[in-house]
């Protein structure tokens, strides 16, 4: 952990529905200007949250019905051959991470580097930036083999798939640090909203441990912050303790469920870390449209009061809080996506008037 404190500042979770770069990067830069996310334009196919982390990756297969990798094929065993030599020669200085096949390309970073440009002219300059990638244990469920087997069941690609995830936030931090602010990667877990379901009642906490792990030392290794968005709930304590400075969760829709886990929270902010509370609707279209500003503050802080009581001040809660969406906002119009950010610009001046 470092010193680092939002300060109860606004962030983003990433996705958006729109498709004009500027605007959308102008857009994030009014409404969370202290710390500003890249956003991720889910209409481009090559922003999409999965495929725009996967180049790479051995073995990867795309045709018109299906994205796999094929572990079977001739080609394979060069590949992975090619990713590890790769990775050892980033690793050990041999060669840049910018000049490797890490990085994000042309089409899946074309957003990235039109954020980059905006913010290098930004005042004023912002506290931090923020990017993020693809969890490992979403990637590892989502994507699946030849024979449709889910890679989170394969032990190669258990040391793979964190390998690469790494090196794709180490090439985002490096970048992003030139523009002297700190940099935050969020790992996208929606994945892990399913740990202990049936379908997943195999794998162990501690094997999602490791894939998180890996991914997080990654981060601090190249120097930056690692938080983790879940877009749902999920058993907390694999957060807790995975060494993550940032635990984002929907604070709309799962406060409850989140604060069964008040005593690790409070270790947590112990150890320096901060809370990024999902408190703008996302997933509820007239939710969207009902609240305001005030109604979204009044309810943060009767659960902000209910969730410190005995334990801090709201002052000291906020100190160790960002805000932000409950979610991602690629799946919604552009002008309500709009209005999510609208309403959390609204909602945190507000907070930081009354608090």
């Amino acid at each position: 952990m470092n010193d680092f404190l939002g300060s109860g500042c606004a962030t983003l979770i990433g996705s958006m529905p729109q498709k004009d770069r500027k605007s959308t990067i102008d857009l994030v830069l009014r409404t969370a200007p202290e710390i500003p996310a890249w956003p991720q334009l889910a209409r481009f196919a090559a922003e999409q949250m999965m495929e725009q982390y996967i180049e790479g990756l051995p073995g990867l297969v795309r045709t018109e019905e299906r994205l796999f990798v094929d572990s079977a094929s001739p080609e394979f065993d060069r590949e992975v051959l090619v990713f590890y030599e790769q990775f050892l020669a980033v690793e050990d200085g041999r060669l840049k991470v910018e000049d490797s096949g890490f990085g994000l390309g042309e089409r899946t970073g074309a957003t990235f580097r039109a954020f980059m440009e905006a913010v290098e002219g930004a005042s004023p300059a912002p506290r931090a930036l923020k990017g993020q990638v693809v969890g490992p244990f979403t990637l590892l469920c989502g994507l699946k083999d030849q024979d449709g087997r889910a890679l989170i069941y394969d032990e190669r690609f258990l040391d793979i798939v964190p390998k690469l995830l790494g090196m794709k936030a180490r090439w985002q931090i490096e970048r992003m640090r030139t523009l002297g602010a700190p940099v935050i990667i969020f790992l996208d877990e929606p994945g892990l909203a399913g740990f202990g379901s049936s379908a997943l009642i195999t794998v162990s906490a501690e094997l999602a441990r490791r894939v998180l792990g890996e991914v997080v030392e990654a981060v601090h290794a190249a120097g930056g912050l690692a938080g983790v968005h879940v877009c749902a709930n999920t058993d907390w304590r694999l957060a807790f303790d995975s060494n993550f400075d940032i635990i984002n969760f929907d604070a709309y829709g799962y406060f409850d469920k989140f604060a069964i886990y008040k005593e690790e929270c409070f270790d947590f902010f112990g150890r320096g870390g901060n809370i990024a509370w999902g408190v703008v609707p996302t997933s509820d279209p007239d939710a969207i449209d009902s609240e305001t500003p005030e109604s979204l503050a009044a309810r943060w802080t009767g659960q902000a009061e209910a969730f410190a009581a005995g334990k801090m001040s709201l002052q000291e809660l906020k100190e160790h809080s960002l805000f932000s969406p409950s979610c991602g906002c690629g799946s919604l119009s552009e002008a309500r996506s709009e209005r999510v950010l609208e309403l959390l610009r609204g909602f945190c001046r507000i907070i930081g008037k009354q608090v």
